[in-house]
């Protein structure tokens, strides 16, 4: 991969004629009308809570293109917001910018989203490991004794967490979900979070791929409670490579970890401004996520 290559990567877009609705870390999100928005999935990557310089390249396609894979996949089990990615198809305000949409992005149905990360846990990992470690427990659920980091849950649990505009989500109790969003609604939630994540964790399981964790979000639209944003991708999601999993330590995964341990090793402060990344940083962070679309799909990137 080449250094042209990785100065190429999208880190922002500009279409002056459409409206910014919301510009997230990764994604910039376009109203078109009252009841459809255009998902753009930059090359942008964060660590530690900051947009670093450097882009990855084809991150915001493997994004993408993940998400329509798991939209596809799991469309008989929830009603989900994505209506097309095929830019012909789009409004012809938006057909001008082909170039630069063309697999980054989709247009999908406007929602009213739930203040809540839906979050499903396979495995005991991250900040789900540290609240176990001090507790015993993770968001409120008692856990076995004993259990190590990485080890496979006895079943997987519903860990769900508030939404933070800056910084990190934070857990809470299902009890603490169900008076921010109405109980019988929580509960859907809940049981519709845990069907998805575990049909796709067997389907995952059977490539070669194990999901750890995930967070879901949804939203409410004429067809109900609606899956919606990014699904089950590398940035939403803990991937391991199945062959290479050890119980009792840290894992090998799908995702910005090459990013996360050079930070490390040039001992960032994690304070602005964010670090550029090397090339080969960028570039062996850039394989990754395209062996994660591999790994899932069986099919290659159409770069």
């Amino acid at each position: 991969m080449t250094t042209e290559l990785i100065d190429s990567a999208l880190l922002q877009t500009d279409f002056p004629e459409l409206e910014l609705y919301a510009s997230g870390k990764v994604r910039d999100v376009y109203r078109l009308d009252n009841e459809h928005l255009l998902f753009v999935a930059t090359d942008r990557i964060s660590a530690f809570d900051y947009v670093l310089g450097t882009g990855i390249p084809h991150k915001g396609e493997v994004l993408t293109q993940i998400s329509l894979f798991w939209f596809d996949f799991l469309a008989h089990t929830v009603p989900h917001h994505f209506v097309t990615a095929d830019v012909n198809r789009y409004p012809e305000i938006v057909k001008k910018y082909a170039r630069q949409l063309r697999g980054r992005s989709m247009l999908v149905v406007r929602g009213e989203m739930f203040p809540v990360e839906c979050v499903v846990r396979g495995y005991l990992s991250g900040s789900g490991w540290k609240e176990y470690q001090a507790s015993g427990k993770v968001c409120g659920i008692t856990l076995p004794r004993a259990l190590k980091e990485s080890d496979r849950l006895p079943q997987p649990i519903f860990t769900p967490a508030t939404k933070a505009t800056t910084g990190h989500d934070q857990n809470i109790s299902f009890e603490e979900m169900s008076k921010i969003v109405d109980p019988e609604e929580a509960r859907q939630l809940r049981d519709i979070s845990l069907r998805l994540y575990t049909m796709a964790a067997d389907y995952a399981r059977e490539r070669g791929i194990i999901i750890a964790d995930t967070k879901f979000e949804f939203g409410r639209t004429p067809a109900g409670i609606t899956l919606a944003d990014e699904v089950l991708t590398p940035d939403s999601s803990r991937f391991w490579p199945t062959d290479r999993y050890r119980s009792g330590q840290a894992q090998e995964s799908y995702d910005k970890q090459y990013v996360r341990d050079y930070l490390e090793q040039i001992r960032w402060n994690k304070k602005p401004p964010a670090p550029s990344l090397p090339p080969e940083v960028a570039r062996r962070t850039s394989e990754k996520y395209l062996e994660a679309y591999r790994q899932l799909t069986g099919r290659e990137l159409n770069m």
